[in-house]
C-alpha cells in the first residue's frame, strides 16, 4: 500500500468524529444520505454501431486474368463488366440501342463544320476526373488512339487509323480529331478510355498493362481487391466520381462453377447470376420458379473458326474446303455452348453477329455440308494431290497435320478445338491444339505479316479458335476484320494483320469505300462476304451469349442497352446490407 493511499484512508476516523460533533451541538436531525437517482447513468463512452455496407453479389462463370476491353486477348465477360463500371465512353447505346451521347462525361461532341478536313471536336466535362484526382483529358483520347491503330491483336483498328491527329486545346478539355477521309462511324470511337498518365509509362508495355486491372478509376465504382487466387473481385462505390452516386456501396464478383451458381441464388448467398449456363443449368435455374427472374443476355462477339490461307498446309483453297466439309458444325456449336443461350444465335454470316441490326444470313445454300461429308473431303482432297495412305492423307511424302490455336485462358474456346482436331482425325486430317496465352496467339501469333522475314510464328498455326467483334460501326469491322492493314503513316512500316491473316488487294478497294461511306455497307458487305465464303476463310460458329439470373433481393438490374450488358446500369442497383465487412 501506498503512503497517499495510506493518508486517505486515515483521514476517515476524523471526519466521523467532525460530523458527530456537529450532530450533538444542535437540535437539527443528522443529515440524511441522499441515494442517487435511478434514472442517473454514468456517460457512455461508447460510440454507436456503424451500418453494413450496402453489397450486391454478382456470380459469374470464371474470373480471367487481363482486363484491357480493347484487346482479342482479354474479350471476355470479366473485361467487359469491369469497363462498364469503370472506364469513361463518350457514347453509350441508348434504349433502342442506338448510341447516344454520355453526358455524365461529355459537354459535346460533334463534326466540325467547313473543317479543311473531316474533324470532330469532343469537349469533355471540367468535372470529369481518374478516382486518383487527374482530369480525364485529351492525352487520354491520344493514348487510345496511338495503341488502337498500331497494336497487334486490337479488337477493333480501322477507325482509329484513319485519324491522322489528335489535338489538346484548352487544358485538354477540348480535343479535335482530324481524320484522313470521313468516317461515318466515328461514334463508335473512344469507347472505354484509359488512363494514359499512369499507363503511358507502365514497363510491361501494352500487351500486359491491365493484367491486374485498372490503376485508376473514371466510373461509379472502382477495384478495391482482386484475387483471382480466391475467383473474388471487390469494387468499392468511387468517392471521386462527380456523377450520380452508386446506389449500393459495393459489388462483389464470385467465380463458382454452373451448379453453386444455382444454389447460390436458391440460399440467397448470390443477389444475381450472370454466366454461360449450359442447358442442364438453365432447366436448374427454372426449377427455382419465382425466385429468379431469367434472360438471355448476348455478348459483343461471334465466335468462330478461322483458317489462315497464309499457312503452308491450307494454302490451297481445295484443301481449305475439304477441312470444312470435315467438320460437325453443329457438334462443335454444342461443344462450345454445352447447349445454354447461345446455341440459340448460330451464325450464319461473316461481318455481323445474329442479334445486330441489320444481320442477314449470307451463307450461300449448299456452301457447307451441316455433317461430316467423308466423299466431299475426299473429292477435294484428292484434287489438292493427296493420298489417302495407311489411315492419313499424304502430298509429297508429308502428310496433312493441321495445327488448331486457342488461347488457354478461355475454357470454351479449347473445348471447340479440341472438338474440331477429333472430327478431322475421324476423316483422316491429323491435327494438333495448342493453346498459347491469348497475348501470344492474338498478339504475335496471328499478327504477323505472312510475306515478311518474321512470318515463322504465324505459319506454326493453321486454324485458330477466335472472337469476332460485334456492335461497333458495321463498315469499321468488316475492315478490322477482313482488311488488308496498310502502312504507319510514322514508321512506313505495315500494320498488324487481321486475325485471319486475311488481305485481298482487289476487295481492298471496296473494303475501303465502304469506310468511308463512299459505298453503303451492305453493297459492300454482299460483294466481300461471298468472296470469303468462296476462298473458306473462316467458319462462323455462334454468337456468345450468357443468362442473367435475378434474384428478388436486388433492385434495379437491367440486361443493358444494345451490347452494354448488365454491368452498365450498377450505379442503379440496390442489394443488401452486407453480412460482414472483415474484407
Amino acid at each position: 500500500m501506498t503512503q497517499g493511499r495510506r493518508r486517505a484512508l486515515g483521514a476517515v476516523p476524523l471526519l466521523v468524529t467532525v460530523v458527530s460533533l456537529v450532530a450533538g451541538c444542535t437540535d437539527a436531525p443528522p443529515p440524511q444520505l441522499v441515494e442517487p437517482s435511478p434514472t442517473t447513468s454514468e456517460p457512455s463512452t461508447s460510440t454507436p454501431a456503424q451500418p453494413m455496407p450496402i453489397e450486391v453479389v454478382v456470380g459469374v462463370d470464371e474470373l480471367e486474368g487481363g482486363f484491357n476491353p480493347h484487346t482479342l486477348a482479354d474479350l471476355s465477360p470479366t473485361s467487359s463488366a469491369l469497363a462498364g463500371l469503370m472506364l469513361p465512353s463518350v457514347f453509350r447505346p441508348g434504349q433502342d440501342g442506338a448510341l447516344q451521347l454520355d453526358t455524365n462525361l461529355m459537354e459535346s461532341a460533334e463534326v466540325v463544320p467547313d473543317a479543311e478536313k473531316f474533324t470532330v471536336r469532343y469537349r469533355i466535362k471540367r468535372q470529369a476526373s481518374w478516382s486518383d484526382g487527374a482530369p480525364i483529358a485529351a492525352e487520354d483520347f491520344v493514348y487510345l488512339w496511338e495503341q488502337l491503330r498500331s497494336q497487334p491483336g486490337v479488337a477493333d483498328p480501322a477507325g482509329y487509323r484513319l485519324i491522322d491527329d489528335v489535338a489538346s486545346r484548352q487544358g485538354g478539355k477540348t480535343v479535335d480529331v482530324t481524320f484522313s477521309k470521313p468516317f461515318a462511324g466515328w461514334q463508335t470511337l473512344f469507347n472505354n478510355l484509359l488512363p494514359a498518365h499512369l499507363l503511358r509509362a507502365a514497363p510491361r508495355g501494352w500487351g500486359t498493362v491491365l493484367d491486374d486491372g485498372y490503376p485508376a478509376s473514371g466510373g461509379p465504382f472502382a477495384i478495391r481487391q482482386v484475387d483471382l487466387d480466391r475467383g473474388e473481385i471487390i469494387l468499392e462505390r468511387n468517392d471521386r466520381y462527380w456523377g450520380p452516386p452508386a446506389q449500393s456501396d459495393r459489388i462483389v464478383l464470385r467465380a463458382i462453377d454452373k451448379a453453386r451458381q444455382v444454389e447460390a441464388l436458391r440460399s440467397g448467398d448470390s443477389h444475381l447470376a450472370l454466366f454461360s449456363a449450359d442447358a442442364g443449368t438453365v432447366r436448374s435455374l427454372r426449377d427455382l420458379g419465382d425466385q429468379v427472374q431469367m434472360m438471355t443476355v448476348p455478348r459483343p462477339a461471334t465466335m468462330e473458326m478461322l483458317l489462315r490461307q497464309d499457312s503452308r498446309a491450307l494454302a490451297d483453297v481445295k484443301v481449305r474446303r475439304a477441312v470444312l466439309a470435315a467438320l460437325d458444325r453443329p457438334a462443335l456449336i454444342e461443344a462450345g455452348t454445352g447447349g445454354g443461350p447461345g446455341e440459340q444465335l448460330q451464325a450464319h454470316a461473316q461481318v455481323l453477329a445474329p442479334s445486330e441490326h441489320g444481320y442477314t444470313p449470307t451463307e450461300p445454300a449448299g456452301a457447307l455440308p451441316k455433317r461430316p461429308d467423308p466423299a466431299q473431303v475426299e473429292r477435294l482432297l484428292t484434287e489438292a494431290g493427296y493420298q489417302r495412305t495407311g489411315g492419313s492423307w499424304i502430298r509429297d511424302g508429308r502428310p496433312l497435320n493441321l495445327v488448331i490455336a486457342a488461347p488457354f485462358e478461355h475454357e470454351g474456346y479449347i473445348s471447340i478445338a479440341e472438338a474440331s482436331a477429333q472430327q478431322l482425325r475421324a476423316q483422316g486430317i491429323q491435327a494438333t491444339v495448342v493453346t498459347p496465352t491469348g497475348d501470344q496467339l492474338f498478339g504475335d501469333m496471328l499478327a504477323t505479316d505472312p510475306h515478311s522475314a518474321e512470318a515463322g510464328t504465324s505459319g506454326t498455326v493453321d486454324m485458330a479458335v477466335a472472337p469476332r467483334p460485334a456492335g461497333g460501326d458495321p463498315a469499321a469491322t468488316m475492315t478490322s476484320s477482313y482488311g488488308c492493314p496498310g502502312v504507319d503513316p510514322d514508321s512506313e512500316q505495315p500494320l498488324p494483320y487481321n486475325a485471319a491473316g486475311f488481305c485481298d488487294e482487289l476487295l481492298q478497294p471496296t473494303i475501303d469505300a465502304a469506310l468511308s461511306g463512299r459505298m453503303s455497307f451492305q453493297q459492300a458487305s454482299a460483294n466481300v462476304e461471298s468472296v470469303l465464303w468462296r476462298d473458306a476463310i473462316a467458319l462462323p460458329l455462334y454468337q456468345q451469349a450468357q443468362v442473367l439470373a435475378l434474384s428478388n433481393e436486388a433492385t434495379g438490374v437491367q440486361a443493358g442497352n444494345g451490347f452494354a450488358g448488365p454491368f452498365s446500369t450498377a450505379a442503379q442497383w440496390l442489394g443488401t446490407p452486407a453480412e460482414n465487412d472483415g474484407y
